[in-house]
C-alpha cells in the first residue's frame, strides 16, 4: 500500500476518500490487512504528511480509526474526544486538516455502547466530565424513544449516539465558516458513520434533516 503524497492527495475526490475508508473497514471486518511497510512509511512521511481524511471519533479503546479503516502512517488525521463531540479545539483541528493540510473528507464516527453517551443519558456529574457530557445532552433531549430515558435502555442509548453524530454534522459548518466555505465549494465532504463494537462494521449515517 502506497504512502500518500501531495500528488495522490490532490487527485482524490472527497467521495473517493470516503470510499477508501469504507473499503478499509471491509478489510478490517474480514481480517485482511493491506500489505504495507510501516517502517518505510515512517521514512516516507518524515519530511511531511498528506492525509486524505480527518476522522473524529471517541476515545473508546475499541474505536481506533487507523485500525477500523485499515490505514497506515500519514493516511488520516485522527481526532479523538469522549463522545465524538464538537468544541473549538476540535473545529480548529478540522480546519487545519482540511484548509492547511489538504484533507478531502471529515468523518464523524460514533459507536455502539458509548460510555460518554451513557453518561449523558444518566446526567452524570463529575468534575470536568460534566462540561463534556453537556455537549451530548442536546442529542439526549432531541431523542424520542419508548421506555426508560437512561443508560438501562440500550435502544435509547443507540438512538442518542446516532443523533449525537447528526448534531455534530450540523454544528461543523455552523461553527466553522472556513469548513462551510470548503463544503459549499465541493472541496471537502462531511459524512457521519456508526461503528458497531460487536461486529467491527461501520455504517454510514444519514445526514440530519435540515
Amino acid at each position: 500500500m502506497r504512502t500518500h503524497t501531495r500528488e495522490t492527495q490532490e487527485h482524490l475526490t472527497p467521495q473517493k476518500a470516503l470510499e477508501i475508508l469504507i473499503e478499509g473497514n471491509g478489510r478490517f471486518v474480514n481480517n485482511l490487512k493491506a500489505n504495507r511497510d510501516l517502517l518505510k512509511q515512517v521514512n516516507e512521511t518524515s519530511a511531511g504528511q498528506f492525509p486524505f481524511a480527518a476522522v473524529l471519533s471517541c476515545i473508546d479503546s475499541r474505536t481506533s480509526a487507523e485500525l477500523i479503516f485499515d490505514q497506515g502512517l500519514g493516511d488520516i488525521f485522527s481526532i479523538r474526544i469522549a463522545g465524538n463531540c464538537i468544541n473549538e479545539d476540535i473545529l480548529g483541528s478540522m480546519e487545519f486538516a482540511c484548509k492547511v493540510a489538504g484533507s478531502k473528507l471529515i468523518l464523524v464516527l460514533g459507536h455502539t455502547g458509548c460510555g460518554a453517551v451513557k453518561g449523558a443519558c444518566d446526567d452524570v456529574r463529575m468534575g470536568n466530565l460534566t462540561t463534556l457530557l453537556e455537549k451530548i445532552r442536546p442529542a439526549v433531549d432531541d431523542t424520542v424513544t419508548t421506555g426508560e430515558r437512561n443508560s438501562s435502555n440500550a435502544a435509547f442509548v443507540q438512538d442518542v449516539a446516532l443523533r449525537n453524530v447528526q448534531i455534530a454534522l450540523q454544528r461543523i459548518p455552523q461553527r466553522s465558516p472556513i469548513l462551510k466555505e470548503m463544503l459549499d465549494q465541493g472541496r471537502i465532504m462531511l459524512a457521519g458513520a456508526m461503528y458497531d463494537v460487536a461486529t467491527g462494521q461501520v455504517g454510514i449515517v444519514k445526514p440530519p434533516v435540515p
